[in-house]
């Protein structure tokens, strides 16, 4: 997933990836726990990708506020 990709998604489609991303950090946190990861490069990516869509949010949210 690359910022160009999250650009053109809309806000409420923003917000559901990131909830979705979310969950998954926390069960990768899980499995990392109870020593059952089999991909520890996964949650690099994961947290990566859930502050490329939190920036992308707030940069549409600054958009939207210096239109007004």
């Amino acid at each position: 997933m690359n910022a160009q990709e999250l650009r053109n998604k809309t806000p409420d489609q923003l917000r559901d990836d990131l909830a979705q991303l979310k969950k998954e950090a926390f069960n990768l946190r899980f499995q990392q726990a109870t020593g059952q990861m089999e991909n520890t490069a996964r949650m690099k990516t994961v947290r990566r990708d859930v502050a490329r869509v939190i920036t992308v949010l707030n940069e549409k949210a600054a958009e939207a506020a210096s239109a007004d």
